[in-house]
């Protein structure tokens, strides 16, 4: 199983330029929006560096999830069964790892660059948004499979990467 993890995050990595190009793109128009709507409310401007980082992890997951594969790989393929992934071989297995392991920046990133996204909730309610956006995503445009275990192991590598933040980042001040 970690082979198979290991050779996929290696497969990852020539889509990386194009991650961090579309990342510039998203970090300009998240920053500029979180500071229209920061300085409506009497703010001052927010952090720079946990935007860019934010932004930059949002653009490389899109590239990873969406525009990394190719169109028609997915067929019309709806997997609605619980746990239909875990068991059946490690590259099952690695792929529920890698579902986890994809969201826990989320976690990280997320409260660290948007202050709404500081309580745990709202993280995670916003990672299973942004699954179920990807999920969407993947079965119109026949880029993967809509699976419900996919969205389900999102939202847990999304809490883990909260927990992760706010045990070592959220106390630090």
């Amino acid at each position: 199983m970690f082979e198979y993890i290991y050779r996929d995050m290696l497969s990852m990595v020539r889509f990386l330029p194009y991650g961090l190009v579309l990342g510039v793109v998203v970090f300009v128009i998240l920053f500029r929006t979180m500071n229209g709507i920061r300085k409506r409310s009497g703010r001052g401007p927010a952090a720079m560096l946990p935007v860019a980082a934010f932004g930059t992890y949002l653009s490389l997951m899109l590239v990873i999830t969406f525009l990394s594969r190719e169109s028609g790989s997915g067929g019309d393929g709806i997997d609605l069964e619980l746990f239909s992934t875990w068991g059946i071989n490690d590259r099952n297995n690695a792929f529920v790892v890698e579902n986890v392991l994809l969201f826990i920046p989320y976690g990280i990133l997320g409260p660290w660059a948007m202050e709404r996204l500081k309580r745990l909730w709202s993280c995670v309610l916003l990672g299973a948004v942004t699954s179920l956006t990807i999920e969407i995503l993947q079965l119109v445009t026949e880029r993967g499979y809509f699976q419900i275990d996919d969205i389900l192991t999102n939202i847990l590598g999304t809490a883990i990467g909260y927990f992760v933040w706010r045990l070592f980042f959220h106390g630090r001040k």
